[in-house]
């Protein structure tokens, strides 16, 4: 198979130069074996397809000729008198040589030399003569064999026009002789053995010149009108021209690029050699490695992480800085010596200050606020608070962040927060192995070079949201974090050394706990924000909220002003929730409209809201006031916790005369509330009697128990003795005592057990307006643990046994 772009390769394996050839040429004239084509050449040629371009008449050309049918074609041209064969050249480059992947025209080479063959390969030295036409093709053995007519180049006469074609050409191979000196030699080659005068070859020579793709050549070549061949490769010509003129462009280019690079090199080694014998400057590994030492002797590392330097600064001294692994080592050494080994900050256990920065930033949750001031007391007896994990668990939006800011305040401690929340990769707490590119420890080393100091207070927020995945099960991590037994020796997959984090303050945020692996949960000292009753959320709203929008807003106190019954209505009927997050944004969207207001109005000097106002500033409530159905069969209130706070849940209970016994429930019930709900009925049906209830009712009535919100999901067991005094009241007629909610879970046997969230429960109670409240006699003491702000104004029964319910409820 021919293949021009082995043409150089087989030029120089076989030591054939233009000199060669032109010897060899020289010597068939002398020998007298070089005649005029059209008295020799036959009209059945063997035929070598030609990839990937085709040849032209009057060019001597090497070829490599590969498998059997192209070297079977030449033994069949070398037997025949004329040593004549023909070059076409295939229509498809990726398809396989066969009769019908060729091109119609061709041209017929004689066969000047052999240079090498071998079973199936064979390099030979061909001159091509005449363009064919194929007329007819077959195959004869394993090669490809034509029968052609011969398109013999006549002598034209020279006139003005072709002249002026033919020094077109010329022209424009001067040209590109001047651009690119290594067509010369083929013109020099050309004119030696061809005339100026026929223009025919002139263009074939200068065709087979350019680089053009082999299509565009094949069309030339089966071009025979020779003046609109001309016309063809002079269109060739120009667009080598305008590439061999980029070419040299892009060339020069680079070579000025470069040669300023180079420049610039050499000068700054000349000014860095200039400045090391003045002694003004140091190489750049000598600088780093001062810098590291500058920071070594400020530090107090562990006798392992010592050696680590100590090997790595000999490693950094060896490596040079042109190597890959310079930076790596570099960067290693960099982390090292920056961290705060053995650099504290000074606790400060003074309980008085501390009180007061936690009541300027907070104000409510005493509870809250006394277990963190016995906290630092301990502190301060003990001399120090390591070992000490916290974890701040309540509804989004009450504090829990903020009140880690006031502790680290309180304690004089660096504060350094990060949130967990979606984190599925076990290298964000432990870090990356060195042997990764782009490695970097974990965000617990990252957060101690931040602070600076080896005993922060660091928040690990949302740590109730941690997830997993492939890449490891970053709760797992911490567990090593957390553990006051392991975090002393705390080894990053990176540094690869102990790092001490037993100094450091752990406070982690959850809205909820059971999302939390029991094993990290085990870690943590627990303290609860139950979120704000409407007092509480009134004041924050008037000692921060208000001033932080205004200031945020550019007004002024005196600008805006919102009543007290403004306020109340924002809090009950636009931001109910257990936090302040959202009655904050309430404020802000007031501010906004007050500050178009004025932007407006420039004579407007003061705004004052009300509460009728508010439907201008805020549209609609959000919320309307809990309706406690009185005076209704059937139905009963009951409290309960969710992740956003407390909330009071009406539960509804209503009889159908049916022909068999039924139950069913529906308001979008969890599983454990279906079986609350089924606890309760089957108790119901087996004590009717005993709350004045007919035994033969259930055999009688379908009931259905609802629960309003449907597209609410509820779920949990401490409904269940709201749903037995919905099912009692609906069977007997009896309506339930009036502002009256409950809360317990119900066994089979009558027993009401205990529930969590009781301080939730009773601030929704509060806000829904509720007077007596029935708790499980089991939270009792939560009860009275809660705050006498709370617990003001309501009459609270502790029960035992749903009797006790009943009679409270009845």
């Amino acid at each position: 198979m021919a293949d021009e772009e082995q043409l150089d390769n087989m030029a120089s394996n076989f030591e054939i130069d233009q000199d060669k050839i032109s010897e060899i040429i020289e010597e068939q004239v002398n020998e007298g074996s070089m005649v005029v084509a059209s008295e020799v050449l036959p009209t059945g040629l063997p035929i070598i397809p030609l990839r990937p371009r085709p040849a032209f008449p009057g060019i001597m050309i090497p070829l490599v000729l590969n498998g059997q049918g192209q070297v079977a074609a030449l033994r069949q041209a070398m037997e025949h008198q004329t040593q004549t064969i023909g070059l076409v050249m295939v229509r498809d480059l990726d398809e396989e040589d066969g009769i019908q992947n060729l091109h119609q025209v061709g041209v017929a080479a004689k066969i000047v030399k052999v240079l090498h063959t071998e079973k199936n390969a064979a390099h030979v030295l061909v001159n091509s003569l005449e363009r064919f036409v194929i007329e007819e093709i077959n195959e004869r053995g394993v090669a490809l064999y034509a029968r052609v007519r011969y398109h013999f180049a006549t002598e034209l006469s020279v006139n003005p026009e072709l002249r002026a074609y033919s020094m077109a050409i010329l022209s424009t191979l001067k040209e590109l002789v001047q651009i690119n000196p290594l067509y010369s030699e083929e013109i020099k080659l050309f004119l030696n053995r061809s005339s100026l005068d026929d223009p025919g070859r002139l263009a074939d020579f200068a065709a087979n010149l350019t680089t053009a793709d082999g299509q565009q050549l094949q069309e030339i070549l089966a071009t025979l009108d020779v003046r609109k061949r001309i016309d063809k490769v002079l269109v060739l010509l120009k667009k080598e021209l305008e590439v061999s003129r980029l070419q040299t462009k892009i060339s020069q280019q680079i070579e000025e690029k470069v040669s300023a690079q180079q420049r610039e090199f050499f000068l700054r080694e000349q000014l860095k050699a200039i400045k090391q014998e003045l002694g003004l400057e140091k190489e750049g590994k000598d600088t780093e490695i001062e810098k590291f030492q500058k920071r070594l002797k400020k530090l107090k590392l562990n006798e392992e992480a010592q050696h680590a330097v100590e090997d790595e600064m000999e490693k950094l001294q060896l490596i040079d800085p042109s190597s890959p692994e310079y930076n790596v080592s570099r960067s290693y050494l960099d982390w090292l010596t920056i961290l705060p080994w053995g650099v504290f900050s000074k606790d400060s256990y003074n309980i008085a200050r501390a009180r007061r920065i936690l009541d300027r930033d907070h104000y409510g949750l005493k509870d809250v606020k006394e277990r963190i001031l016995e906290f630092i007391a301990v502190g301060k007896m003990k001399g120090d608070i390591s070992g000490s994990i916290l974890c701040l668990v309540g509804p989004p939006g009450v504090g829990k962040t903020s009140v880690g800011h006031s502790i680290a305040d309180a304690l004089g401690r660096k504060f350094f927060r990060f949130s967990l929340g979606g984190m599925r990769d076990e290298a964000e707490i432990k870090g990356h192995r060195r042997t990764y590119i782009g490695a970097m420890p974990g965000k617990f080393i990252q957060s101690m070079k931040t602070v600076g100091t080896a005993n922060p207070l660091l928040m690990l927020d949302e740590i109730d949201k941690i997830g997993a995945s492939f890449q490891g099960d970053p709760a797992s991590a911490l567990l090593e974090v957390l553990d006051p037994e392991q975090n002393y020796s705390f080894r990053d997959h990176y540094l690869d050394v102990p790092f001490d984090l037993s100094n450091v303050l752990f406070i982690a945020t959850a809205n909820q706990l059971d999302t939390i692996p029991s094993p990290l949960l085990d870690r943590m000292e627990i303290i609860r924000l139950s979120g704000y009753i409407l007092e509480e959320k009134l004041e924050i709203a008037k000692r921060y909220l208000i001033p932080k929008a205004l200031t945020s807003h550019g007004l002024v106190r005196s600008q805006v002003t919102i009543q007290k019954a403004a306020l109340k209505q924002i809090i009950d009927g636009y931001a109910r929730e257990a936090g302040v997050r959202n009655l904050e944004k309430q404020i802000k969207k007031i501010m906004r409209r007050a500050a178009m207001a004025f932007g407006e109005d420039e004579s407007l000097k003061k705004i004052t809201i009300t509460k009728r106002d508010l439907e201008n500033y805020l549209e609609k409530p959000a919320f309307t006031t809990d309706e406690i159905f009185e005076g209704v069969p059937g139905v009963a209130t009951g409290l309960a916790w969710t992740s956003q706070g407390g909330a009071t849940l009406q539960i509804e209970a209503t009889a159908m005369l049916a022909k068999r016994k039924g139950f069913k429930q529906t308001g979008q019930l969890g599983k454990v509330m279906v079986e609350s709900s089924e606890i309760a009925y089957s108790y119901i049906m087996a004590h009717i009697n005993d709350y004045g209830g007919n035994a033969d009712f259930f055999d009688q009535h379908f009931i259905h128990l609802h629960v309003p919100a449907g597209a609410t999901p509820k779920d949990g067991p401490s409904a269940g003795i709201t749903m037995a005094t919905a099912l009692v009241s609906t069977i007997t007629g009896k309506v339930v005592k009036k502002k009256l909610g409950m809360t317990g879970e119900l066994t089979l046997t009558g027993r009401v057990l205990p529930i969590g969230g009781l301080k939730e429960k009773t601030i929704a109670a509060r806000r829904s307006g509720l007077k007596s409240l029935i708790f499980p006699n089991d939270n009792r003491n939560d009860y009275e643990a809660l705050p006498d702000y709370l617990k003001e104004g309501l009459e609270v029964h502790f029960v035992k046994s749903f009797n006790d319910v009943y009679q409270i409820a009845f």
